[in-house]
């Protein structure tokens, strides 16, 4: 019994491994890692923002002029409660010491007090009207405490060049050493000119020979790929490629070094993805009718400035 079991672990090892061996045969650099991404080899690829953050939004702070009403307000209110006070102090004065028909300062009759009365209450509210607040927007102007003032540059301020460069993620940073070189570099469109490549590369996979896209890779790649192709031809074998739907392509990585461009971008792919036996036509690995999902990241480089990209490096997601 222990032999038996000794011999069937044996048997799914084998199997094991030469299922590993078929699909890493799978599509051109499929489920395998293989090239160079210069200093980032050792490192895995970013991966895509799936989640970009939100714009950070605070909450705006009263400005100084709003700030400030109140006290004009309480300051107005004072000014006029005075004025108030001194005119009845006067007037009961008047009407204490002088009566209505004159007395020591001469005094004032009752239509004159009256007359005051209104006067005093005209100005009260023509008054208290103007101490109120504009609503925001009236006058096609804003208050002149909230207008902006010219900012002169000074040795203590950062310069514009320093904060775009503090607040850039890598990224970003890297599209702009490129951009440099070369301003007509658009990562917008730069996942177009990846997915071109990719399907490229792989209608030559299929074909076993790799010499049509020689142009498209470093020397290390095409040594790598051209390897495998001379292997399936060995193994009689060939790997089928079906109904190919590229879903996505974003940059994630974009950098240079020793005088080299570097960009990887993230391939998201559905296809059939099968080996068939060279004489027999029999699926050996894969399926005709499942489809796979293809998540790969995919480096590009070249020597700085407008020159064209070759693949350098494939590393599986994950």
């Amino acid at each position: 019994m222990k032999r038996l079991m000794t011999w069937a672990s044996v048997g799914v090892m084998v199997l094991t491994v030469s299922v590993w061996t078929l699909d890493a045969w799978a599509r051109a650099g499929g489920g395998s890692a293989a090239g160079s991404r210069g200093s980032r080899s050792s490192s895995a690829p970013a991966q895509p923002d799936l989640h970009p953050a939100a714009s950070n939004r605070q909450a705006v702070p009263p400005s100084a002029a709003q700030q400030a009403m109140p006290q004009r307000a309480s300051w107005m209110r004072g000014l006029m409660g005075g004025i108030m006070g001194f005119a009845l102090g006067g007037l009961l004065g008047s009407l204490l010491f002088g009566g209505f028909g004159g007395g020591l300062f001469g005094g004032i009759g009752l239509l004159e007090i009256l007359l005051i009365g209104g006067l005093l209450y005209v100005a009260f509210s023509y008054m208290r009207r103007r101490q109120q607040p504009a609503p925001a927007g009236a006058y096609g102007y804003a208050p002149l405490q909230e207008r902006a003032t010219p900012s002169w540059p000074s040795e203590s301020m950062p310069s514009a060049t320093a904060t775009m460069t503090a607040s850039e993620n890598d990224l970003e940073r890297g599209i702009r050493h490129i951009q440099q070189m070369e301003s007509a570099f658009d990562p917008a469109r730069f996942p177009e000119t990846a997915s071109e490549i990719f399907c490229t590369i792989q209608a030559a996979w299929m074909a076993r020979d790799m010499a049509p896209v020689r142009h498209l890779l470093t020397p290390e790649m095409h040594e790598h790929m051209h390897k495998e192709c001379d292997r399936l031809r060995i193994e009689r074998r060939m790997n089928r490629l079906e109904h190919l739907v590229v879903r996505s392509t974003e940059v994630t990585e974009a950098w240079q070094e020793i005088g080299q461009d570097f960009v990887t971008v993230h391939v998201l792919a559905s296809l059939l993805d099968y080996t068939v036996d060279e004489s027999s036509h029999q699926v050996v690995a894969g399926s005709r009718t499942a489809p796979v999902q293809v998540k790969e990241y995919w480096t590009f480089v070249r020597p700085v400035g407008p020159n064209p990209w070759q693949l350098s490096a494939i590393q599986q997601a994950g």
